[in-house]
């Protein structure tokens, strides 16, 4: 497979994360892939065919060729059906809510078509991405249609921004309290307007972005042991770690150490 990752333009890098592409041939055999949650929100064209999408009852889904996909609550597993070409935008975690209508909340797990998030705007969309040729092309036509919606929305709260910042400079390892003393605001607050802004609780993203710490540890190899590495990240132990391990990996880390660290690979690098 052919990862490659783009980044936005200076404007609209307090909401974008980066742009990627995704490009390999069809498969003789599908393999499934696990997607982790990350804390950030995707909006996906597929310009070569399909995935399918596995629910949590087992049965599977078609994606929609082109959508938004909701914040992760736990692994989503997916497999190709052929030839894939993806190119994608992952926004910052609170970087999609000033875009559209609906609630993000209400998109948690979600494949949310840019009809319904958009109307006949979020068609043409579509249109222009898969029929233009080249990735420089479609960022800059993402980013024309990114900055028009921007210029006609109000401002992501800046209490959420700054809390979120500091979720993550300090790698998910702060307790919910202590974010809230470095906002400035009070818990139960904090929670309601992250519910509304980012569609994970405080909590939830600290969770999400220790665990990403981990894995891109795990990718660079920085580390002696699987308990050095719970204890590097600061969880209570190795239970807590495997827990939390397995709540949004669906694995163990023993388990993820292998094929799907592999294909994690392709997605966070070895930077």
């Amino acid at each position: 497979m052919n990862y490659q990752t783009f980044e936005p333009g200076d404007s609209l890098k307090p909401f974008v994360k980066c742009y990627w592409t995704l490009e390999s041939p069809g498969e003789e055999t599908p393999q499934k892939q696990t997607i982790v949650p990350d804390g950030c929100m995707e909006m996906i064209f597929h310009y070569g065919d399909l995935y399918r999408q596995y629910t949590t009852l087992g049965s599977t889904i078609t994606q929609p060729r082109c959508f938004v996909i909701g914040q992760l609550s736990g692994p989503l597993q997916i497999e190709p059906t052929g030839t894939t070409g993806i190119f994608a935008v992952r926004f910052q975690p609170d970087g999609f809510v000033p875009l559209a209508d609906i609630r993000v909340k209400e998109m948690e797990d979600t494949a949310v078509s840019l009809e319904k998030l958009f109307g006949a705007a979020g068609r043409e969309l579509e249109t222009i991405i898969l029929s233009t040729r080249t990735t420089p092309e479609r960022i800059k036509h993402i980013e024309t249609f990114l900055l028009g919606r921007l210029a006609a929305d109000e401002t992501v709260d800046r209490i959420v921004k700054s809390a979120v910042e500091t979720i993550v400079t300090a790698n998910g390892q702060l307790s919910v309290d202590e974010i809230s003393k470095c906002a400035n605001i009070n818990r139960r607050q904090l929670e309601r307007k992250f519910s509304a802004t980012i569609g994970l609780s405080p909590k939830q993203l600290s969770k999400t972005v220790r665990l990403q710490t981990a894995l891109k540890m795990l990718l660079a190899k920085k580390f002696t042991s699987l308990t050095a590495l719970a204890y590097e990240n600061e969880y209570y132990d190795q239970a807590h770690f495997i827990k939390d391990f397995r709540e949004l990996t669906g694995l163990t880390p023993k388990e993820f150490y292998g094929n799907n660290l592999k294909m994690s690979a392709l997605f966070y690098g070895t930077d």
